[in-house]
């Protein structure tokens, strides 16, 4: 998967009704886990662990859904968890469906939102899908949303005007918005 598609897929979760015992599946799958990983995560055979409702994907990520009103508790529990040590895990997540609270190990860097904003943040998590990131590009979420979506429109466009896909329109294509045939 690639960063604008996690993006939709992280979107649309958010947009979904929180439902604490799938959002740690539904999250994974959202960094492009595999039908079987996430089969055996729910199995137990590969979640290692150690807290109750716990999801933890080795050397990655520990998430925990917690009691409402105890995300912070809940985020202190995972770092402080023998299993998060163990399994080399780079980020622990908490949420509530109300507050999310995670941290990226190593670096100790943090993010605290409202649930609702966690997609805001996803550029934080790329590296959960293999894709190495500086915290430029991490920071720079906004951009790569707004990408998706002119992605989209020049489709529906495409749609309603194939003819603009053709290789004979592409020099009007590429002259778009450029300043030589700008007339302000």
């Amino acid at each position: 998967m690639n960063a604008v598609e996690i993006e939709e897929a992280i979107s649309a979760l958010a947009e979904l009704p929180f439902d604490g015992g799938e959002f740690p599946f539904a999250f994974l799958q959202a960094f492009g886990n595999k039908d079987t990983t996430i089969k055996r995560l729910r199995a137990g055979s590969t979640n290692a662990s150690d807290l109750p409702g716990g999801v933890l994907q080795r050397k990655n990520i520990h998430i925990a859904v917690a009691a409402p009103g105890s995300v912070t508790q809940t985020l202190a529990a995972l770092r402080a968890s023998p299993a998060t040590a163990k399994a080399k895990a780079r980020f622990i997540l908490a949420t509530d469906g109300d507050s999310f609270e995670t941290e990226e190990l190593e670096s100790g860097e943090t993010v605290a939102c409202a649930y609702a904003d966690f997609p805001n943040h996803f550029g934080f998590f790329l590296p959960l899908a293999g894709i190495t990131t500086v915290k430029q590009i991490r920071e720079s979420s906004f951009d790569i949303r707004a990408t998706g979506r002119l992605n989209r429109l020049y489709v529906e466009l495409l749609k309603d005007n194939p003819d603009w896909g053709t290789a004979g329109r592409r020099p009007d294509m590429n002259h778009f918005g450029s300043t030589r045939n700008n007339p302000f």
